[in-house]
């Protein structure tokens, strides 16, 4: 299972590589209004994010999406956010664990609930996460660019098998 999310998490991260390749650094930095004025880099440092204190969180046993560093470097340098994502792949090898995770539901106080997880089922979180934003980044590149992304760029798994399915 995991060699399974481990590969289907680096042809993600290879999609996103390869369109930031392709991207100019203005169309990265762009806001787009439709996209309440989130740049594509915005969207990509925080896919980027996540996978980072998943990785923190591996070492230290508990992971706090909302305590993450937000690094403006990510999403203002390309070639910095396309560095990230290569060392990223890395991540998805490591061996399952249990972890806990921080979590705050309410607007009215600050407390927090630790709730328990595990190393594969926030990979597989993350996974979705990262399809998600890459939906909103489609859009992104539609409005900024010319360029044509893969077909399958931002659309979940199910989507693409329910898709075939429908087309048969």
């Amino acid at each position: 299972m995991i060699n399974q999310l481990s590969q289907s998490i680096c042809y993600l991260l290879t999609q996103l590589e390869n369109a930031l390749k392709v991207l100019s650094d203005e169309q990265f930095c762009e806001p787009i209004p439709l996209l309440g004025n989130a740049s594509i880099g915005q969207h990509i440092r925080h896919i980027l994010e996540f996978y980072i204190e998943l990785g923190n969180g591996y070492q230290t046993g508990i992971i706090d999406y909302d305590k993450r560093k937000r690094d403006h470097n990510l999403e203002t340098i390309r070639e910095m956010a396309i560095t990230k994502i290569q060392q990223i792949n890395s991540l998805t090898k490591l061996e399952n664990k249990e972890l806990n995770i921080m979590a705050e539901y309410s607007f009215e106080d600050e407390t927090k609930q630790q709730l328990p997880t595990n190393y594969y089922r926030e990979l597989m979180y993350n996974l979705e996460h990262t399809v998600h934003h890459m939906a909103l980044i489609r859009v992104g590149f539609s409005l900024t660019s010319k360029i044509l992304l893969p077909e399958d760029f931002g659309i979940a798994t199910s989507t693409l098998k329910y898709r075939k399915e429908c087309a048969q």
